[in-house]
């Protein structure tokens, strides 16, 4: 319980420092999926190793989160932490100050251990803050249901805003805030947990289909409208914030059904946004933003009363905290290296079928020799540059040859890139089917074991 001494405004103080750090901790895991355009331009690598800048962090947190379980009821959560703030904290000013590719996939690992850290002794600290274990457990859920709901949009406001840096360099402060709630005297005399609480297995079961899912809503969603579509960070924080802010409007919805409900209803809404995802008419926001809203209404039903039903009831929370963060991470793993492939391979059949439509459009398109000639070219020379880990501009060739004074070559450009867009948007269907079904997996597991589950 919380120190008779210390004054109820500071406790909350400390609360709010401690649940945006865990918000943080949990944004992180897709925090910098709007930034990879410009990470993937600025240290000139492949796509497949900017992934890593993404999987790193989570199959760190993974590993740390696992691997602490048969330590975690000999050390004082206060200064397990600690440790892990102060590594996060390290750990994000390496990032930001990172100038290739193999150190900021070094020091996204080390946040990943520091994240794991921390998240798995912030409840039982939450719980010596607040002196009121529902109040400590809705906090750290709402908190994580809030950071993994808002990453990619947070991400793309401050890369727009500052630079892909900026991301990293806002987490150190936070951080350090934090710290000062872990050395406060309320939570560094609170003992190693003796009880281990335990949560039902079917729950965390729930979860990882559940994460497995949201690949499709906090990453392939966020890189069709960044990288195919061309809208900018900003813009396509715009776009793909329909889904937090769905999330939160979905949660007094959720105060008046049962956790059953929540959970089987939120998943079934979580899958039918992917599957309109899948089934885009057009590359227009019109159509994704309602697709989008309708994955965050199943997130922001489905997530709350799993996370609690994964937590443990009765003793301490740090076990069953600790299993939970490490099985979330999973899902999320899980769901990365099933759709990148997927993704890779459908990208790859779509690019033949992409180039035969621009050749088409170029050949169709009422120009003379002279104009099409060069921006023939200019386009050849565009896709030279992505083997050079540079995105091709299929608009400049147009605008380099008065796409602004000629109406012809402003409708020549358009219909090209409606026509690739077109294609591999298409190429995105496959891996927001499967995504898809891991929600409908997650609404069965969510359903099988309802009774346990439910909240």
């Amino acid at each position: 319980m919380i120190s008779p001494e210390l004054p109820r405004k500071p406790a909350l103080a400390l609360e709010i420092a401690l649940a945006v750090s865990i918000a943080v901790a949990f944004a992180d895991s897709s925090i910098v999926v709007l930034a990879l355009p410009e990470l993937f331009v600025e240290l000139q690598t492949t796509i497949p190793r900017i992934s890593w800048v993404v999987t790193a962090y989570n199959l760190a947190v993974v590993v740390s989160a696992f691997g602490l379980l048969p330590f975690v009821r000999r050390v004082r959560p206060a200064w397990l932490a600690l440790v892990g703030l102060v590594v996060f904290l390290a750990s994000s000013v390496v990032c930001a100050l990172s100038d290739s590719l193999e150190a900021l996939v070094a020091g996204r690992v080390a946040q990943g251990i520091g994240a794991a850290l921390l998240l798995a002794s912030s409840l039982p600290l939450l719980v010596e803050l607040s002196g009121d274990r529902r109040r400590a457990v809705a906090l750290w859920v709402g908190a994580g249901t809030l950071g993994t709901a808002v990453g990619p949009a947070l991400g793309g406001i401050l890369t727009e805003a500052f630079d892909w840096r900026a991301i990293f360099a806002v987490q150190a402060p936070l951080a350090a805030a934090a710290i000062v709630a872990a050395l406060h005297p309320a939570a560094r005399e609170l003992p190693p947990p003796t009880e281990q609480g335990r949560a039902p297995l079917g729950s965390a079961l729930a979860l990882v289909f559940t994460y497995a899912a949201l690949v499709g809503a906090l990453f392939l969603a966020v890189l069709l409208i960044v990288t195919v579509w061309d809208y900018g960070p900003l813009a396509g924080a715009g776009i793909v914030s329909a889904l937090p802010v769905a999330a939160l409007c979905a949660r007094p919805l959720s105060a008046r059904l049962s956790g059953l409900a929540d959970i089987v209803g939120g998943s079934a809404l979580l899958a039918a946004g992917l599957a309109a995802l899948a089934l885009l008419p057009a590359s227009d926001p019109v159509y994704a933003v309602p697709a989008l809203a309708l994955s965050g209404v199943g997130l922001g039903l489905a997530l709350p009363p799993l996370t609690r039903a994964s937590l443990a009831r009765q003793g301490d929370l740090t076990r069953s905290g600790t299993t939970s963060v490490g099985v979330r991470h999973v899902g999320l793993v899980v769901g990365l290296i099933t759709v990148a492939p997927l993704l890779a391979s459908e990208l790859t059949d779509a690019e033949e079928t992409a180039t035969l439509n621009a050749t088409a459009v170029i050949l169709d398109a009422e120009l003379p020799l002279t104009t099409k000639i060069p921006i023939t070219l200019d386009l050849y020379r565009e896709f030279q540059r992505a083997p050079q880990g540079e995105i091709p501009n299929l608009s400049r060739p147009f605008d380099e040859n008065d796409a602004e004074g000629d109406p012809d070559v402003a409708a020549a450009r358009d219909d090209l890139l409606e026509s690739v867009q077109a294609v591999l948007t298409r190429a995105f269907r496959s891996s927001f089917v499967l995504s898809a079904l891991f929600a409908v997996l997650a609404g069965l597991a969510g359903f099988v074991f309802g009774r346990r589950a439910a909240v």
